[in-house]
């Protein structure tokens, strides 16, 4: 294999490894959001993207189980809960696809027993627990630990972690299917968060000169929002003014919630 087709499919694989672990990241918060009603206004659901303290209900979840295995309560979000039903049994697919075509087959061990030659399952490699197993009538599998350690062991599938003899490379089909999976499952759950990079028009106005205030994310990324005012120079916000418009940034975003908020009680 040449070197330039080495590095595409290390690009490919970090690219995987990335949109893996930021779906691990937001798992938490798309689980959170299930249980509440989806809002439209400023500030949006992830309260950390103003620098505030989570709500108790913000708290990460990635060590529940699978929702297709428990029960919930009756989803106030039902996009949300569309989100994380859909984006679990693709990855969960996905890692039977991947562990069928590179994962080791369980061995064999050989017992003698009173001179007879016999064989039965190596149990310690049956339950390796770097394995995946596969979902049956009776046993969920791997599934058992849910979307979190589904996207840890795809990623590892990706880079190509090395775990002995218990999985061969993965294929460059392959490696496109992981890495097409990861991008979409990725968008769809921070379409869910509202963190598409998608601008939103506020239903407030600004606090200070009554202007359109508009919101934009950056994908993956909710530290990087900012909200823009319309009106220009003229807004006497106490922020700097950035190609003409009064922009809230960072820690700022913070000062701007209070002040709408104040606003908002005088009204």
């Amino acid at each position: 294999m040449s070197t330039p087709t080495i590095a595409v499919l290390d690009e490919t694989a970090q690219r995987a490894a990335a949109d893996l672990r930021a779906i691990r990241e937001q798992w938490g918060d798309l689980l959170a959001a299930i249980g509440r009603p989806p809002r439209a206004e400023w500030p949006p659901r992830d309260s950390r993207a103003l620098g505030a303290a989570p709500e108790p209900d913000d708290e990460p979840a990635v060590g529940r189980l699978p929702l297709v295995l428990r029960e919930h309560p009756a989803p106030l979000n039902v996009t949300a809960l569309d989100a994380a039903t859909t984006t679990e049994r693709e990855l969960f697919e996905l890692c039977d696809t991947v562990a069928a075509a590179v994962q080791r087959p369980v061995r064999a061990i050989r017992t003698d027993r009173h001179g007879k030659h016999r064989y039965a399952t190596d149990l310690a490699d049956r339950d390796d627990p770097a394995r995946w197993r596969y979902i049956s009538p009776t046993d969920p599998g791997s599934r058992t630990y849910g979307l979190h350690w589904a996207a840890v062991w795809l990623q590892g599938r990706a880079v190509g972690a090395e775990l002995g003899d218990l999985f061969g490379p993965v294929r460059p089909l392959l490696l496109d299917e992981i890495t097409a999976t990861a991008r979409r499952t990725r968008q769809r759950v921070e379409k869910a968060l509202g963190r598409d990079g998608q601008p939103t028009v506020l239903d407030r106005p600004c606090p200070y000169c009554r202007g359109q205030l508009t919101a934009h994310t950056r994908s993956g990324d909710p530290m990087a929002a900012t909200v823009v005012c319309a009106t220009g120079s003229a807004c006497a916000a106490p922020v700097l003014l950035d190609r003409g418009r009064r922009v809230w940034a960072g820690a700022d975003l913070v000062g701007l919630y209070v002040a709408l908020d104040a606003a908002q009680r005088r009204a």
